[in-house]
């Protein structure tokens, strides 16, 4: 078989890329060694960049169609009781969106699915062969690879690539239950994060709803190592943990699905190998707190997707593919050093002086400056890559066609520019690469130049001609 990209992992980072890599009429082909998608919730929510993320493409409505229902909580930091507001930021999507890991991958895929996309299950990668003009794998062969295949990724063992970072020095369970009783304890609506989280007889406990019936647990012992990751996890522990969080009255009904973490910390020091790329949990792992990961690897994937597909088609400036570790990496490395700080300010061990620090963020986290600033780095709306401008904010436009917003301008997956002072500007040869709108909108802004992932690269303010930004990232 040939193709243009392969991608390894059918995650949401890797359903994503492929999606994106899709829209751009790119071939692509994902492979995925688990034969059928697991059920688990896993990770729980969107951050609220990523609902961006994901409005800019229009897939954001019809998964919200699949959501939970869930209050306008705002987020939360290290489970401190105190909401981050994401209102400051300017955006439409102000609370986490929870929707289960699950439901977001059926979604993603079915959309592959319906154009043709193939999505290979039960193809384990055990071999890969890179030369200088493209990657085999088995009889697949494509002109790139992306490895989206997770924290134990296969394709990152295969080329020797070094993980760097901190190993695990915990072992928790995250499990999707139903209860056959409860006590008072145990929440039976939606809540801010914080008001789940429980210390008794040594464990750790975050149990909340989820649908129906059934229930999400997260718990780990306060001292000692657990089992290894591969160790099923047995019924007969989550009882353990119920009835030693939540009292002898909570008893566990059904156990539908269990799996292991821990706190690892790592990341990989390049981002590109070659003609093979890491995204996703396979570039880096952490503490799965604050709802970071999935997040993490969709934001990579949308970053990744307009520039492999340039790259692909022949028509991306210098460097603009190594572009995608330059701005990336560091994104990730903040997140890994936010967690490895969650971890600590959640204190689990209750030790004392640790609870002062918990206590003095917890105060510093109700000033509003301080909240804007965790709320913008927890969300991910405060991102902003080396010599571009912010995020496009989504504003309601008026348009020679009607009303709008600069999110549905953006669905083609195209660059955009934006003129919003009626004046015509011209696009050149860069015409199939970058749409030109004229629009009037509530703002000061005279024109401005958007990447396909929503990032500023030009503004008539900023004193350089538009040539030169259109050059440096369309051709």
């Amino acid at each position: 078989m040939r193709t243009e990209v392969i991608v390894v992992g059918a995650g949401p980072t890797g359903l994503m890329l492929a999606n994106e890599l899709t829209l751009a009429g790119v071939p692509v082909v994902v492979l995925e060694k688990q034969h059928t998608r697991s059920t688990q919730s896993r990770a729980g929510g969107l951050q609220p960049r990523t609902a961006e993320v994901l409005d800019l493409r229009g897939l954001l409505d019809p998964l919200l169609d699949r959501a939970l229902r869930r209050g306008e909580f705002g987020g939360h930091f290290a489970g401190v009781p105190v909401e981050l507001d994401c209102r400051t930021w300017q955006t439409r999507h102000p609370y986490p969106v929870a929707i289960p890991q699950a439901r977001l991958e059926a979604f993603l895929e079915q959309r592959l699915v319906d154009r043709g996309v193939p999505v290979l299950r039960g193809y384990e990668v055990s071999g890969i062969e890179q030369d200088a003009d493209g990657v085999t794998i088995g009889d697949i062969r494509g002109s790139y690879l992306v490895a989206c295949d997770g924290g134990h990724s296969a394709v990152r063992k295969l080329l020797g690539v070094p993980f760097p970072g901190t190993a695990g020095t915990m072992s928790s369970v995250v499990a999707d239950l139903t209860l056959a009783s409860r006590s008072d304890a145990v929440s039976r609506s939606s809540e801010h994060f914080s008001r789940y989280i429980r210390h008794a007889a040594g464990f750790l406990g975050i149990l909340h709803p989820i649908e129906g019936d059934q229930y999400r647990l997260i718990f780990g012992k306060l001292g000692g190592e657990g089992p290894d990751r591969e160790v099923p996890v047995t019924a007969e522990e989550v009882d353990e943990a119920l009835r030693a969080v939540y009292g002898p009255e909570t008893k566990l009904g059904e156990l539908r699905e269990a799996s292991r973490f821990s706190d690892a910390t790592r990341q990989v020091e390049r981002y590109r190998e070659g003609r093979v790329l890491f995204a996703g949990d396979a570039a880096h792992i952490h503490l799965p707190i604050g709802g970071q990961g999935v997040n993490l690897g969709i934001q990579d994937a949308v970053n990744l997707g307009w520039k492999l597909a340039a790259t692909v088609q022949d028509w991306a400036p210098a460097g603009l593919l190594d572009s995608y570790h330059t701005e990336r990496h560091p994104v990730a490395a903040r997140v890994l050093r936010t967690t490895r700080a969650q971890g600590v300010i959640m204190n689990p061990s209750q030790d004392e002086n640790l609870a002062a620090v918990r206590d003095m963020f917890t105060d510093l986290l109700r000033l509003p400056e301080a909240n804007h600033f965790i709320s913008g780095l927890m969300s991910g709306l405060d991102t902003q890559y080396p010599g571009l401008g912010p995020r496009m904010i989504d504003l309601d436009l008026t348009t020679p066609d009607g009303p709008t917003r600069v999110s549905r301008l953006l669905h083609s997956g195209r660059g955009l520019l934006l003129s919003l002072d009626n004046t015509p500007r011209s696009i050149g040869r860069w015409a199939d690469r970058v749409d030109h709108v004229t629009a009037k909108a509530d703002t000061e802004i005279d024109a401005v130049l958007i990447r396909p992932d929503g990032y500023i690269a030009w503004s008539a303010a900023d004193g350089q001609p538009l040539e030169t930004a259109l050059t440096r990232w369309f051709g």
